[in-house]
């Protein structure tokens, strides 16, 4: 099991290396390496390394791939904590409506121009992290009303209604006011394009202390995987562990489409990845979810602003292509397992 844990870790160094080091210009990791040094530590830089390539390194590709990694590690881990306490492989915070609340939030800051005074620069990360996250709070009050207990399928269908509810709001947005429909569709495309180091020192303690968050409960997970009745039975509060899990997920996911958009499917492929590899207990689970979810999406960042000369696609568009084949393969093979 260390083998695979340290084959796992050089795996992603080695893509997060490659996401830095490849673009319209090449620059080799040894370079990388003295540029960042050069930055942190003051050492000097040899004379082969011109100022262009500093620039390039610091300022646009690091930020921009360790944003994208941090990202798809927030991502895995949500989608992890969903589909283990949800009890359903295919569960994620965007099936309960995280995503079509952050949209919403979104389309009133692009659409109908609201700002807040007294940060009108994170206007729309803030009101995407707070409509995402208020939605999975509704969410999970509907369902308290609806079912003392919280059953799973119960969260299930009404986040999956409340999507549909606010889904059909933001599209009316969009039918409208025709101003700004480009920029929120690439916005729910999610791009990691403009993205500087700002972004990267909120996004990152943010989704750290999540993940830290989520693992502390990693027991409780393991042991609720088996059924709630032998969880409760050995005396774990289901309805609070439960309700501090899915709002820790969502926030996770909240906080990550804020900065960055919507990008689908990581929360889904990864986590599955990992129990193929690790098995299933989540003290692996969780740190291999955000290993593997990050280098994943640095993978699709660096397709998405190479794979065409003249145009960056959306990172939701590269990560749908892969996501979407496999989600096919998850839901039918577990129809042919169950016939």
């Amino acid at each position: 099991m260390k083998t695979k844990i340290a084959a796992m870790a050089c795996v992603a160094g080695a893509i997060l290396v490659l996401g830095i080091a490849v673009g319209s210009v090449y620059i080799p990791p040894g370079d990388i390496l003295r540029i960042i040094a050069h930055n942190i530590f003051g050492i000097d830089m040899p004379e082969h390394i011109t100022r262009n390539q500093a620039a390039i390194v610091w300022n646009l590709r690091l930020p921009r791939a360790l944003l994208a990694f941090c990202a798809g590690a927030a991502l895995a881990v949500s989608g992890a904590v969903m589909q283990s306490i949800l009890r359903n492989p295919l569960a994620s915070s965007y099936t309960l409506g995280v995503s079509s609340g952050a949209s919403l939030g979104a389309s009133l800051v692009i659409f109908l121009g609201v700002t807040l005074p007294f940060l009108p620069m994170l206007t729309l990360p803030i009101l995407g992290f707070t409509f995402g996250l208020g939605t999975i709070l509704l969410v999970m009050a509907i369902s308290r009303r609806l079912d003392v207990r919280m059953e799973n399928h119960t969260i299930i269908l009404t986040g999956m209604v409340f999507a549909l509810f606010v889904n059909a709001i933001t599209t009316l947005m969009f039918a409208l006011f025709r101003e700004g429909t480009q920029r929120m569709l690439f916005w729910q495309m999610g791009s990691f394009s403009m993205r500087d180091w700002h972004t990267l020192y909120i996004l990152a303690p943010v989704a750290l202390a999540g993940i830290i968050l989520i693992f502390l409960r990693k027991n409780e997970m393991d042991v609720m995987t088996f059924g709630e009745e032998q969880a409760q039975s050995i005396g774990v509060n289901i309805r609070r562990v439960k309700m501090t899990l899915l709002i820790s997920a969502a926030a996770l996911t909240g906080s990550t489409i804020a900065f960055v958009g919507v990008i689908g499917f990581v929360d889904l492929v990864a986590p599955h990845v990992v129990r193929k590899i690790f098995g299933p207990s989540h003290r692996l689970v969780i740190p291999m979810s955000a290993i593997t979810g990050g280098a994943f999406m640095v993978i699709a960042d660096l397709v998405a602003r190479t794979a065409m000369d003249s145009v960056e696609l959306p990172v939701g568009a590269v990560t749908a292509l892969i996501g979407a084949p496999f989600f096919a393969y998850i839901y039918f093979s577990r129809r042919k397992g169950a016939v």
